[in-house]
């Protein structure tokens, strides 16, 4: 699915909240042998990432979005909007969204409500913000992404254990008649057994515990993101030398290298953030925006290209002109 609208939210503020912990990936040599994680950490680029103890998605969310507000200035009651995109919720039921509703002080006309997806999640949030916005009866917007993942992986999974990070990114958007937005969205379930915790729901009770065919990930990756960005770029009438920065789903270096060559980004387009986070599901890109705007002078007018890819089989590309975010903070939760 293709769409492009020329009444885009803007992108107010984000703020990515994750525990103070951090596992250091050199650490796992303990369990795995030092040659093995120097060669893990060598072809993914991760060498830290967060990982939780007690937190939940709606703690790390409320934290930010607490944090978000406040540098904004924005009152709770002037949100009409909030979105939360996990596949870790605090509760099989009710939804994160509506336990973040009451803690921020949200007003009761708050529509609040939960989207079921991983890497490609962000983008996907995105687009259902933005078309609810488009009816004009919602100016504010909260869009809260992330997953505590370390708990769905064995410290003892040496192919899972040293990649994922726990994070959670609130973003700030707010109706505007200037920026652009164009999405790509698509989904291909023949890709669901490749990517999955069979376990934790009604189909087979017990813990989850996430499994990933690698080589199935690269494959699908490889042959739906191009595309994916040249049809979103297509349709905003843009090419990728307009683009600022183009911020893919950070899954790993190897990956992130392969699809920047493939789609002919230039270098200083690219956002990486993959050292110190690892794969953050859907936080992934807007914590990448914030640690790079963090380190960079931007200009106040960006043209964005975001692309977020993974389970489900599911893609998600946005191309975004909105202006610079006010605030793009990184805070540890005790």
């Amino acid at each position: 699915m293709v769409s492009f609208t020329a009444r885009a939210p803007k992108l107010c503020g984000i703020v990515t909240a994750m525990p103070e912990a951090v596992s250091e990936n050199a650490d796992l040599a303990a369990s795995f042998g030092a040659e093995t994680m120097a060669k893990i950490m060598a072809a993914t680029g991760i060498e830290r990432r967060p990982v939780a103890d007690r937190h939940t998605v709606s703690q790390l969310g409320e934290a930010a979005a607490v944090v978000l507000l406040e540098r904004l200035g924005w009152t709770p009651d002037s949100i009409d909007l909030l979105i939360v995109v996990t596949q870790t919720p605090d509760y099989p039921l009710p939804g994160t969204a509506s336990l973040l509703q009451n803690r921020l002080g949200l007003a009761k006309s708050t529509a609040a409500f939960d989207i079921s997806l991983g890497c490609s999640g962000y983008v996907y949030g995105l687009s259902v913000a933005h078309a609810m916005m488009q009816s004009g009866n919602i100016r504010r917007a909260l869009l809260v992404t992330g997953d505590i993942t370390s708990h769905m992986i064995s410290e003892l999974n040496r192919a899972l254990a040293p990649l994922f990070g726990d994070a959670v990114a609130v973003t700030a958007l707010e109706l505007s008649e200037h920026g652009q937005i164009a999405f790509d969205l698509g989904s291909d379930g023949s890709g669901a057994p490749y990517l999955i915790s069979k376990t934790g729901g009604l189909a087979e009770p017990g813990a989850p515990e996430l499994f990933m065919d690698g080589t199935q990930v690269m494959a699908f990756s490889l042959k739906q993101v191009a595309p994916s960005i040249e049809r979103a770029l297509h349709e905003a009438g843009k090419t990728m030398g307009d683009m600022d920065y183009v911020v893919l789903h950070q899954a790993n270096a190897i990956m992130l290298k392969t699809l920047g060559q493939k789609i002919k980004a230039r270098e200083d387009q690219l956002v990486y953030a993959v050292r110190d986070f690892g794969n953050t599901t859907s936080t992934s890109i807007p914590l990448a925006l914030c640690d790079h705007l963090s380190k960079v002078a931007a200009a106040p007018q960006l043209t964005l290209l975001l692309c977020g890819f993974g389970v489900g089989w599911s893609w998600s590309t946005a191309v975004w002109q909105t202006e610079a975010p006010l605030c793009h903070d990184i805070i540890r939760v005790a």
